[in-house]
């Protein structure tokens, strides 16, 4: 399981790189300032997700069943609110209507801060470290 958090980490964090640098150098001219910026908050949050799992996939501290536990939530989480803000931020440039799947932001955001509380809780549990 360690492995795959981490592989999963690693690619999580160099997809963040190249959707920052894509907005930065391709989509700047495409959508307006406030897109941008909703755009690399998703970005922003994809980076910070994906050093938690690459400090999940390092621990030993946590249950196995509890860094899967985490390890799916913010996989999900990340899935549902970054993506979702990904796909507001270019509304502009599709035929679709990219603001009907708006309410899974705030529901992967959810995951997201479900995801840290299990593991303030796993750290509440451990007798020593």
């Amino acid at each position: 399981m360690k492995k795959y958090i981490l592989i999963t980490a690693a690619l999580l964090g160099m997809t963040a790189i190249l959707l920052g640098a894509f907005a930065a150098h391709e989509l700047k001219s495409l959508i307006s300032e406030p897109s941008i910026a909703t755009f690399e908050t998703g970005v922003r949050f994809q980076m910070y997700h994906a050093l938690l799992l690459l400090f999940l996939g390092q621990t030993s501290v946590l249950p196995e069943k509890t860094q899967k536990t985490i390890f799916q939530l913010a996989v999900i989480g990340l899935i549902c609110f970054s993506g979702s803000i990904y796909l507001l931020a270019i509304n502009e440039l599709t035929a679709f209507d990219f603001k009907k799947i708006a309410l899974l932001t705030p529901l992967g955001g959810t995951l997201l801060i479900v995801a840290w509380a299990i593991m303030l809780v796993g750290f509440f549990r451990v007798k020593r470290i």
